[in-house]
């Protein structure tokens, strides 16, 4: 099924975690975070169910450590992982070879740090033709305000701005979907 202008298909988008690791997690603020990382578990949790392919990357994983425990027992696809030391997802070897693999146009942004990584991948992914989705309750900063700041930028360059509910849905886009009860219960 094609997707209207600016909705989601499961079968053309494709998630991104951005460097969701413990040492860079243990600075965010906590009462942002918990629920950064339950939004983030469930975005890959219906990711698996609905067969869209995850990315994982990691920044500097040797002194940051790998992705967040909680995050990688939910893929159910084996892990797909780009180790980077740039901000931009794309310096990680690898990385734009895979995306372009995929075959996938709707990419899914979730992470930290919402102005550094996140941001800076969302603008290249949109600068060559790709339609970038950050989803704002699953994206974080050590200080809200660069978080603020990074979802300024986002709407400056027309980079759509989402809410993981409305990803799970958009996925699914009717309550008779066969998995509609799977999703929902991810909430």
């Amino acid at each position: 099924m094609n997707a209207p202008l600016n909705l989601l298909s499961a079968e053309n988008s494709l998630l991104i975690v951005i460097d969701v690791q413990p040492k860079l997690s243990a600075v965010m603020p906590k009462a942002e975070y918990k629920p950064t990382i339950q939004h983030i578990s469930s975005l890959v949790e219906a990711a698996g169910v609905l067969h869209i392919p995850v990315f994982l990357t990691e920044l500097c994983p040797k002194i940051l450590g790998q992705t967040d425990k909680n995050i990688v027992n939910k893929l159910l696809n084996p892990k797909q992982a780009f180790n980077k030391t740039s901000f931009s997802c794309f310096a990680a070897e690898g990385f734009y070879m895979a995306l372009r693999a995929s075959g996938r146009r709707q990419i899914i942004l979730v992470g930290q740090e919402a102005h550094l990584s996140v941001l800076q991948t969302a603008l290249e992914l949109f600068h060559i033709g790709y339609d970038v989705y950050v989803v704002e309750d699953a994206i974080c900063s050590r200080k809200n305000r660069h978080r603020v700041n990074a979802m300024q930028r986002l709407h400056r360059h027309n980079i759509t701005v989402t809410n993981y509910e409305s990803v799970l849905f958009e996925w699914i886009r009717d309550s008779s979907h066969p998995d509609f009860r799977k999703i929902s219960a991810l909430m």
